[in-house]
């Protein structure tokens, strides 16, 4: 690879830490090309770009990054082959990776870690607790939910025959003070 082959890669590889949240590390060793094109192709189809990187270039990157982004936890993982998936949904990926080892029947491709906003997951294990990671979205709208809850309590209970015996009190109190 030339000077300008790499500057371009890491120019590439820069820009993409910048644009995605989140990224997963996978180990594409011992995979057909067929195998290896049909991981690209369904990545493609769910938004999340794949990209084989050489470990030194992807390690220089994440080190000269801002150093507040905690890439440290990811650095041993940089070890034999590695691809990168981008994605801007957190668990995509991680279902991805299952549902293409179920479909082929294979442990491939290997799972070597993820980032997700700030927070490292290191080690196949984590895999399951990644799919099971619940999205800022899905958090918030649940948060909502349960602020929601006491209130809808509350109206159901003034337009129910709660409600009729409140609004009798009101009535009875008004015609006392007049």
């Amino acid at each position: 690879m030339t000077k300008e082959d790499k500057a371009v890669v890491l120019e590439d590889l820069k820009g993409k830490l910048e644009e995605y949240s989140f990224f997963y590390l996978a180990d594409p060793t011992a995979m057909t090309a067929g195998q290896t094109n049909l991981l690209r192709r369904k990545c493609f189809e769910q938004g999340i770009e794949m990209q084989v990187v050489k470990n030194k270039i992807a390690l220089k990157i994440l080190k000269e990054a801002d150093a507040s982004r905690g890439y440290e936890g990811l650095f041993d993982a940089f070890k034999g082959q590695t691809a990168i998936l981008f994605t801007k949904n957190q668990k995509a990926p991680a279902k991805l990776i299952e549902d293409f080892r179920k479909e082929l029947g294979t442990e491939k491709p290997g799972f070597k870690g993820a980032y997700i906003d700030s927070a490292t997951f290191v080690g196949e294990d984590q895999l399951a607790v990644l799919k099971k990671l619940k999205s800022r979205e899905e958090l918030i709208g649940e948060i909502v939910g349960l602020l929601q809850s006491p209130a809808k309590n509350v109206i159901s209970a003034l337009q129910g025959s709660a409600g009729q015996k409140i609004a009798g009190l009101v009535k009875a109190l008004e015609e006392r003070g007049a």
